[in-house]
């Protein structure tokens, strides 16, 4: 496996290294030597698959709040998926900061989410899979998002004109608001 630096602290895209022969390809999605060398030491709880009928399908941006907040090893196991990580951590270097990469069946790349990440993806083909390696349980009263167009972070979206979205993506609240709410329990906490 191939892991490389996102410019996200603690974030990566790996390049499954595989192994070709007359009838395919067989390859690694998961190692936890190779993840303790890159100190990633997420142990993954669940798996959660996404299936999207559509192509421009748009999920995100999305996360688990603390004192569940989730990592993630994402990939695209069917079709095609542009993939984006936002870093919401407020006591980071690169907070605010987003990275997108395509990921699909073809490519098998995959991304390492850390922990205090917002993330999402819209589809870019009909019938694309995404399957997500997580490391705590769901917790639906810590589930929280962002806008997927908020301005001040600025995604660019592949089909930002026409996405399909959920009621729910559609009403979540902006950037300023997260970094408002964050920086108060941070005082909170540290008070």
């Amino acid at each position: 496996m191939i892991f490389r630096d996102t410019g996200l602290e603690g974030a990566y895209l790996i390049e499954p290294e595989r192994i070709v022969d007359p009838r395919g390809f067989f390859a690694r999605a998961w190692c936890i030597d190779e993840f303790d060398a890159q100190g990633i030491t997420a142990d993954f709880v669940q798996t959660s698959s996404s299936f999207n009928e559509a192509r421009s399908t748009l999920r995100g941006i999305h996360f688990q709040a603390e004192p569940a907040s989730e990592a993630k090893l994402i990939r695209c196991t069917r079709g095609r998926a542009y993939d984006v990580m936002v870093d919401l951590r407020p006591e980071s270097r690169t907070f605010g900061d987003w990275r997108a990469f395509e990921l699909s069946a073809d490519n098998g790349r995959l991304v390492y989410i850390p922990e205090g990440f917002g993330h999402g993806f819209q589809t870019q083909e009909d019938r694309t899979e995404v399957t997500y390696q997580i490391s705590e349980f769901y917790r639906p009263d810590l589930s929280c998002g962002i806008r997927w167009n908020d301005p001040d972070i600025g995604i660019t979206w592949p089909d930002a004109e026409n996405p399909i979205l959920s009621g729910r993506d559609q009403t979540l609240p902006s950037f300023r608001e997260f970094a408002s709410l964050s920086s108060g329990r941070s005082r909170r906490a540290a008070g």
